[in-house]
C-alpha cells in the first residue's frame, strides 16, 4: 500500500538558539521548504543556519550551520528557480560573500571585497542578487556608495565550481548612507536599480546611463529611509519604509514624489515588507507590534484602510520573506523564532 504523505500543518516553527535576523527562502525547485536565517548577536562571532522542513517527521531542523562574521544585514539565496546554477547563497556584512550549500558543511566560495588598498572596510547594508542575470549582484554600503559585482561562475574543474567576483561599477548614490538596494525588473530586468538611504530619497539607477539618477520620492521630514521593495509582477510600484516608522508607502514610478497608498494600521515601527511573488496587487508588512498584516492594494489610488488578513507573533517582528517557489507561504522571524505561514 502506498503510503499517504502526511497533511502539511498551517504554521511550522524552528527555535533558534540565537536572535534571528535574516532570512530567506531558496528557489530550487528540489529544495521546497528551505530557508537560511542569520543570528544577530552584538559581536563578532555569527552563525547562519540553513533550515530544511522535514516532511517526514513535519518540523523544521537545521540542515547545515557555519559561522559569520558578525550578523548578516542580509542572506539571499542564488535566484535560481531551474535549478541550473551551482547551489549558492550570498551574505552581507563586513563583506560580501557567496557561500556554497552543502549538507552538513556549507562552504566559503568567495569573498568580495571593494576596499583593497583599505585596511578600512564599509560595511554593508544590504544587497540584491539580480534575477535576470544571476551574474549581477548590487550592495548598498554606508560609505555612500553602491556597487555592482559581476559574477564568473567556472566551470567545474574536477569536483570544484569556482565562484569568483569582480566590481563592474562602483556609484555615489545619496548623501549619506545608503540602506537599501533593488532591482528593477523595467528594461529587461539587468540594469535598473534603485536605492535608498539616510538622506531620505529613494533614487533610480541605470547602468547604461549611470551619469545621472532620478529621484523619485523624497521623505518630507527627511528621515531616513530603510528598505525597498520592488512589486513583482508590475515593475512600476515599489515600496519603502522610513526608520521608526509605522506607515508603508507605496510609490509609483510614473507619478513621482506622491505616494499612491500609505498602508498605516501598524501601531509600532514596520520592520520588514514583501510584496507577494504571483499577484501585483497584494504586500505583507510587519512591525515590533507583533503583526504581519497582508494587504490588497488593487484599489489604489483610493484610501486602503484595512488589511485583509492579520497574524499575530509572540514577538516583534524583525522580518517577512514571501516564498516565490511556494507563493502560499511565508516566512517571519521574532526573538529566536523562525516561523513559516500558509496565506
Amino acid at each position: 500500500m502506498a503510503t499517504v504523505p502526511p497533511k502539511r500543518k498551517e504554521i511550522y516553527k524552528y527555535e533558534a538558539p540565537w536572535t534571528l535576523y535574516a532570512a530567506n527562502w531558496s528557489q530550487r525547485p528540489d529544495r521546497r521548504f528551505r530557508l537560511a536565517v542569520g543570528s544577530f548577536l552584538e559581536e563578532y562571532n555569527n552563525k547562519v543556519q540553513v533550515i530544511s522542513l522535514d516532511e517526514s517527521a513535519q518540523e523544521l531542523k537545521a540542515s547545515s550551520m557555519f559561522d559569520h562574521p558578525y550578523p548578516c544585514t542580509k542572506i539571499m539565496w542564488i535566484p535560481d528557480n531551474k535549478g541550473i546554477f551551482p547551489d549558492l547563497l550570498a551574505t552581507s556584512g563586513d563583506y560580501l560573500r557567496v557561500w556554497r550549500a552543502g549538507e552538513p558543511d556549507t562552504r566559503l566560495e568567495c569573498l568580495l571585497n571593494n576596499n583593497k588598498n583599505s585596511d578600512f572596510c564599509a560595511p554593508l547594508t544590504s544587497f540584491d542578487w539580480n534575477e535576470v542575470d544571476p551574474n549581477l549582484i548590487g550592495t548598498s554600503s554606508i560609505d555612500t556608495t553602491c556597487t555592482i559585482w559581476g559574477l564568473e561562475t567556472g566551470q567545474v574543474l574536477g569536483r570544484c565550481n569556482l565562484v569568483s567576483g569582480h566590481v563592474k561599477t562602483q556609484l555615489i548614490a545619496h548623501d549619506k548612507e545608503v540602506y537599501d538596494i533593488a532591482f528593477s525588473r523595467a528594461g529587461g530586468g539587468r540594469d535598473m536599480f534603485a536605492s535608498v538611504g539616510a538622506d531620505g530619497s529613494v533614487r533610480m539607477f541605470d547602468l547604461r546611463h549611470l551619469e545621472h539618477s532620478t529621484i523619485i520620492y523624497e521623505d518630507p521630514q527627511h528621515h531616513p529611509l530603510l528598505r525597498l521593495c520592488w512589486n513583482k509582477q508590475d515593475p512600476n510600484y515599489l515600496a519603502t519604509m522610513a526608520m521608526d516608522g509605522m506607515d508603508v508607502i507605496i510609490l509609483d514610478v510614473r507619478v513621482p514624489c506622491t505616494p499612491v497608498a500609505r498602508l498605516s494600521n501598524h501601531r509600532a515601527c514596520v520592520n520588514g515588507i514583501a510584496w507577494a511573488p504571483h499577484s501585483s496587487c497584494h504586500i505583507c508588512t510587519a512591525g515590533d507590534d507583533h503583526q504581519a498584516l497582508i494587504w490588497d492594494i488593487q484599489q489604489m489610488p483610493r484610501a486602503i484602510e484595512d488589511p485583509i488578513l492579520a497574524y499575530t507573533a509572540e514577538g516583534e517582528i524583525n522580518q517577512v520573506q514571501w516564498s516565490s517557489s511556494q507563493p502560499d507561504w511565508i516566512a517571519i522571524c521574532y526573538n529566536r523564532c523562525l516561523e513559516i505561514l500558509r496565506v
